[in-house]
């Protein structure tokens, strides 16, 4: 059946938290009402990558991109487009990095500086259908590699350069090497598709928009390695990933690109899903592997590594998803050559990142291993919200570090994060402004490691519980000025005595905090004051009496009631009952802004003359 247009909604996680659901059923009833339903195809694809615009609609063969849809749109985008042939300007991308409105992919200066690979076929293909993921060249690959030899295989994934994206980035073809040569009449494939990190989605939105590549990466594994049997593990906070890997194994198995005697050629091997109950330490390999066996999720000592004895104690080879994607455009034909001729020296090919926190183009972005952090941040994400300045960002995830401004022009490569004292990890990248206090962003990340821990080996177990108990005392006012001596010989004891990859990487945002933010430790332990203005402890709330036009709004906005005074005349807060909420703050006039915040180790505010001996609203 052929359709005039081919209308591609995005249908990832993302747009669909942002309403794409109901501007899709909108269109469907739009079309509807004009008798146009089976003229045009819709599909709910994968990601686009530029999350902060969406729900996002893209209308082939036009090339029209439409974003930050409403189910009202829809009336207009029908009558005027599809059936008018006129594209609608106000839906069509208008940021402030370009002069007017754009219509397509590449006008967008988001898009400028990407590279697809791991993401050719997000917001393109239908992700629920296998005939069209042929139709892009899907499977080719693993027909190729069913003529191939394993050490031919593995020896193509060895020549490309290709390391793992999963954090630690271990060559993935040398992992192949000692699976295959391990001795076992079984063996197993894992796909790692445990992403825990915060404000990481990298593995979710490639999952959800091309399960195929996933599943074609891991049949070349399985025909490298000669097992028969793989497992997905993803975890069941990603329902839409898991049903859309679901329907990627039924018509594979259906096409006989899965089971046994595979095309003909004797080769059998299935694919099971794994659903994690959300551990973060499950991350790790070995503790992936005890979860699949149905134990305790926990990681064990290594050797013998998995390569040699994994799952159910067989050979098994792990990569996450974004390896997974890599595999068949270098095994296809030629495909090594086009892989290793993009990156730099020591890290080969792109990296998928996702971009949050305090930056305007929140999302999905796919780059060159090489590119620097400026180019990221300020081109491809479009710079800081709000026109505020960038303070650092967080690579990595809670296991990463904190590259300050100077790092801006680091390039982004295995080796070169590691020398600034953060790592790639899966390719979480949240940015933070000037208003982030890195002393509490230390104590947060340190927050969620301590509380992931599986708490089986005593650095991890009982050191990141104590540096964190140091970073609350520091944020609260009660830090002591040996405390920051302390987390240092505390972070380098959990990361040399730390058995498995979690508790040897959780001090490194306190690690880089401390390196390139010293003095705002400095200011909370030794001035009780926080630069950014976050710690509450730390703050007070004050109403500079010769700007407060007495317009009540703090007094009925404050919950406790430790606001006073006369309409139109100045008022005050009585430090004593505030709860350092920042109510006041945010609901007092702009224009006047009479509300300040202020810490502790400021010059005192203003007071108003006309209070009385003893008055403590200023105090």
């Amino acid at each position: 059946m052929s359709f005039e247009k081919h209308l591609m909604i995005c249908g990832a996680t993302g747009c669909i938290s942002s309403g794409s659901n109901k501007v899709q059923q909108a269109l469907v009833e739009e079309l509807e009402k004009h008798g146009l339903k089976g003229k045009y195809r819709l599909v709910m694809g994968g990601c686009p990558g530029l999350c902060e615009e969406g729900p996002i609609i893209v209308i082939y063969p036009d090339e029209v991109f439409y974003c930050r849809l409403k189910p009202e749109d829809m009336t207009e985008m029908v009558e005027k487009h599809l059936i008018g042939g006129e594209v609608v300007e106000r839906l069509l991308y208008n940021g402030p990095d370009v002069d007017s409105p754009v219509r397509f992919y590449d006008s967008i200066p988001f898009y400028a500086k990407q590279k697809f690979n791991v993401l050719r076929n997000g917001g393109i293909i239908d992700p629920e259908s296998i005939d069209e993921y042929i139709m892009r060249g899907g499977y080719r690959a693993f027909s190729r590699a069913l003529e191939m030899d394993p050490e031919t295989i593995y020896g193509e994934v060895k020549q490309s350069g290709l390391r793992g994206r999963g954090g630690a980035g271990f060559p993935t073809g040398m992992k192949w090497q000692f699976a295959a040569q391990s001795k076992g009449s079984k063996k197993y494939v894992v796909c790692n598709a445990d992403e825990g990190d915060p404000g990481a989605f990298m593995d979710r939105s490639i999952l959800e928009g091309d399960p195929h590549a996933i599943l074609e990466g891991m049949l070349i594994c399985g025909l490298a390695i000669g097992a028969d049997e793989g497992y997905i593990y993803c975890r069941a906070e990603y329902p839409l990933a898991i049903k859309r890997l679901k329907i990627a194994i039924d018509q594979a198995e259906n096409y006989g690109l899965l089971g046994k005697n595979i095309l003909g050629y004797g080769k059998n091997f299935k694919i099971k899903i794994k659903e994690g109950a959300g551990a973060f330490v499950c991350g790790e390999e070995t503790a992936l592997l005890a979860s699949i066996e149905g134990r305790r999720g926990v990681p064990r000592h290594r050797p013998p590594f998995p390569a040699v004895e994994g799952l159910w104690g067989k050979p098994t080879c792990i990569n996450n998803v974004e390896t997974f994607a890599n595999i068949p455009l270098i095994l296809k034909k030629g495909g090594v050559a086009d892989f290793a001729s993009v990156g730099t020296e020591g890290s080969k090919g792109t990296k998928v990142f996702a971009l949050a926190g305090k930056i305007r183009n929140t999302g999905l972005c796919e780059v060159p291993m090489g590119i620097t952090i400026r180019e990221i941040i300020f081109d491809v994400g479009g710079g800081i919200k709000d026109g505020r300045k960038f303070k650092a960002v967080q690579a990595g995830g809670p296991s990463g570090g904190c590259i300050p401004e100077e790092y801006l022009d680091l390039p982004i490569d295995y080796d070169s994060l590691t020398s600034a004292g953060a790592i790639m990890g899966s390719g979480g990248l949240v940015v933070m402004d000037e208003g982030t206090c890195m002393v509490d962003l230390a104590r947060y990340f340190l927050s969620f490691t301590q509380k992931e821990s599986c708490g089986q080996c005593i650095p991890c177990r009982l050191g990141t519980t104590q540096m964190f108990n140091i970073l609350n005392d520091i944020t609260e006012g009660r830090g002591k000025p040996e405390d920051i001596k302390l987390l240092e010989e505390l972070a380098w004891a959990i990361k040399k005595g730390s058995m498995c990859g979690l508790g040897q990487t959780a001090p490194n945002p306190v690690l880089t905090t401390l390196r390139y933010f010293r003095d705002e430790y400095e200011a909370h332990v030794y001035e009780k004051r926080c630069p950014a203005l976050v710690c509450k402890a730390l703050l007070r709330y004050c109403i500079d009496p010769e700007k407060c036009i007495g317009c009540r709004r703090c007094t009925k906005e404050c919950p406790v009631d430790a606001i006073s005074g006369e309409k139109k005349e100045p008022h005050v807060i009585d430090q004593e009952l505030c709860i350092k909420c920042g109510a006041c703050f945010d609901v007092c006039p702009k224009k006047v802004q009479a509300v300040e915040v202020l810490s502790e180790g400021l010059p005192e505010p203003k007071v108003n003359e006309t209070c009385e001996e003893g008055c403590k609203c200023q105090s």
